[in-house]
């Protein structure tokens, strides 16, 4: 069992920047592949952006790619995505997802590969 609590959100004009964390306790965090996913109202769930294992593999979503970075911090337990430049249309909840994974350098994006999920955080971007 791993549990994933989400912080960081808040409000910000278009333009600005959040970093986002997502604190994992349980079981050992340098077994799971990571994902950031976000729902915005009205939407489902779409994929943000993962990370491997290692941390060497990362994805991102073409809507944030050149804005966002997933990272994460093994040592700490902890996963991050930086979001510049923000835009109206990043108004979501973001939530993070971990997958138990054997696979180093494996990545994932769909919320169904995903075995845990956090409470979510809200992030809003005014214009």
């Amino acid at each position: 069992q791993v549990q994933l609590v989400e912080s960081g959100g808040g409000s910000v004009q278009a333009g600005g920047s959040l970093r986002l964390s997502c604190a994992a306790s349980g079981r050992t965090f340098s077994g799971y592949a990571m994902g950031w996913f976000r729902q915005g109202p009205g939407k489902e769930r779409e994929f943000v952006a993962a990370i491997s294992v290692s941390g060497g593999n990362t994805n991102h979503a073409d809507s944030v790619k050149g804005r966002f970075t997933i990272s994460r911090d093994n040592a700490k337990n902890t996963l991050y995505l930086q979001m510049n430049t923000l835009k109206p249309e990043d108004t979501a909840v973001y939530y993070c997802a971990a997958k138990f994974s054997t696979v180093y350098f494996g990545s994932y994006y769909r919320p169904s590969d995903y075995d845990y999920w956090g409470q979510g955080t809200q992030v809003t971007v005014s214009s």
